[in-house]
């Protein structure tokens, strides 16, 4: 599946990739709209992102563009909002076409499960599966921490989310972590799931005061561990709510 980006920012960019990569989107980029408009049935992109705040004078044109020959239920248009984003913009939006908007200050949660859900809605069924993404409350026997690849310092914190393709983590001690760069292999690590302890080849996909690690592997039979207790959470949510209400 491909998801055209049209952003200028690099910051913007390198957010929404990470937030992408559970859903098994490949991102396509292009820095000017014209040309992205140029080339739109050369990519065939499944859904495409667009920044207001980058092209407030070209975003409506793309839209217009796009939603002449793809419907709303076949192509995702999602527009990237800014700081000024004001009522009138998001009402011709909606009349458009466009499917969603979504802040593009990614560090809220609520904006990174809006544009996740958004775009989740044209992945077909079978590629779901790893795309499911949650925030473990407090009774999940859920927990990470880690070795830092350099000096070997154990680095705690706290798991933000989980999927069955990476999680986020805020640590304790963020400035342990000021000297790593993304794609740095993050080897020594222990995932608490349940009853067991994983130990999941990571990399680091996204820096800053939460830190996102992409799972590379897994030891033999302990990626079907977690998809195990991703795929039987719900049963346990419910379950913990019934014996809730017999108290």
């Amino acid at each position: 599946m491909k998801l055209l980006l049209v952003v200028a920012s690099d910051a913007t960019y390198n957010s929404i990739s990470y937030f992408i990569k559970p859903l098994g989107f490949e991102p396509i980029r292009y820095r000017q709209a014209l040309k992205a408009m140029d080339n739109i049935d050369e990519v065939d992109p499944d859904g495409v992102i667009i920044s207001a705040e980058d092209f407030p004078r070209h975003w409506k044109t793309l839209v217009q563009f796009i939603r002449s020959e793809r419907p709303k239920d076949k192509t995702a248009v999602v527009i990237l909002k800014g700081p000024h984003f004001p009522f009138e913009e998001a009402a011709k939006a909606s009349y458009i076409g466009v499917n969603g908007i979504v802040s593009e200050n990614l560090d809220d949660p609520e904006e990174q499960d809006r544009l996740q859900g958004i775009l989740s809605r044209y992945i077909p069924i079978e590629a779901k599966r790893g795309a499911k993404r949650i925030r473990p409350n407090a009774w999940d026997s859920l927990g990470f921490i880690f070795s830092h690849p350099k000096d070997g310092k154990l680095i705690t914190g706290t798991l933000e989310t989980l999927s069955l393709t990476g999680l986020s983590f805020l640590p304790d001690q963020s400035r342990w972590l000021e000297n790593l760069y993304l794609e740095t292999p993050i080897p020594q690590t222990s995932l608490r799931v349940g009853d067991q302890v994983l130990s999941p080849l990571c990399s680091l996909v996204r820096t800053g005061r939460i830190i996102s690690l992409h799972f590379d592997s897994f030891p033999p039979g302990e990626q079907e561990l977690l998809e195990k207790y991703l795929l039987e959470r719900p049963l346990l949510e419910r379950k913990r709510q019934a014996s809730q209400e017999e108290l």
